[in-house]
């Protein structure tokens, strides 16, 4: 029996159903996608290369999912929109694969579609689900309060009052305004995940700037896409919104100070 294929903008909008499916998304390949992509039981899985970045992240998930026994691939982010599982299998061209993934017949320039029906012949993995990889980390405890979020997933009520920095990219899930974020923090900073096709990888920032939330984009290259950390400590600001240039603040800036620049507008 082959394996069904699931369509989704995100690996974090699936539910337990998808189990033993062929999961196209619209999320990157880094390990903390590939990670949720795991939890889900999947048997194959492909992922939006993110523009690979700094210490190809942006396909860190696939060596992660070769030891956990899951065929994975990724498309390129100028040939699919990232968060648009739809553009993802209508235009995505192969990138990269793991030995899982190639052994099935799935290689570079391959259309993405192609690939899915070839990873129909994966079969779901006996090994145990990984444990559970943190993904939120508490920076800052004065006012506003700084959070790490390694998925913009995991943003929630407590964070309105806080600036959150994500290892999420930055673009809507399949074009949708209200997937920007889902409460309306005071800041917020993502990964352009290479930028992209159709700009997407920073589509949530204009979105943002209408809710009144300064956010901005630091670049794929200067840091680890699917981990806030390193989007605070290593990342440089590639694109930032109208809301955030109104408070002064600019492209260029490292994350760190993007971040201290923003406390100070905020508390004066």
């Amino acid at each position: 029996m082959r394996a069904p294929i699931v369509i989704a903008d995100s690996i974090t909008r699936i539910g337990p159903d998808a189990a033993g499916a062929v999961i196209v998304n619209g999320s990157h390949g880094g390990v903390y996608a590939a990670f949720l992509a795991a939890k889900l039981a999947a048997a194959a899985v492909i992922f939006n290369d993110a523009g690979v970045g700094r210490d190809r992240a942006g396909i860190g998930g696939l060596d992660y999912l070769q030891q956990l026994g899951i065929a994975a691939a990724t498309v390129g982010h100028a040939t699919a929109r990232i968060g648009d599982g739809a553009d993802m299998i209508g235009s995505g061209t192969i990138t990269h694969a793991n030995e899982l993934a190639a052994a099935l017949g799935v290689k570079p320039s391959q259309s993405c579609r192609e690939a899915a029906v070839s990873l129909q012949q994966a079969r779901q993995t006996e090994r145990p689900a990984p444990e559970a990889l943190e993904g939120r980390y508490l920076l800052t405890s004065t006012a506003p309060r700084l959070w790490a979020l390694d998925s913009a997933s995991l943003v929630l009520p407590e964070h309105k009052n806080a600036i959150v920095v994500t290892g999420s990219h930055g673009g809507l899930l399949g074009g949708k305004p209200e997937t920007a974020i889902k409460y309306d923090v005071l800041g917020a900073l993502y990964n352009d995940a290479g930028i992209g096709k159709d700009d997407a990888g920073v589509s949530r920032l204009p979105v943002l700037a209408a809710r009144g939330i300064a956010a901005a984009a630091v670049a794929a290259a200067s840091a680890r896409i699917g981990d806030a950390r390193s989007t605070y400590e290593d990342g440089i600001v590639s694109r930032i919104n109208t809301r955030a240039a109104a408070l002064g603040l600019r492209e260029g800036l490292s994350a760190r100070d993007f971040v201290a620049s923003l406390r100070s507008a905020l508390a004066g």
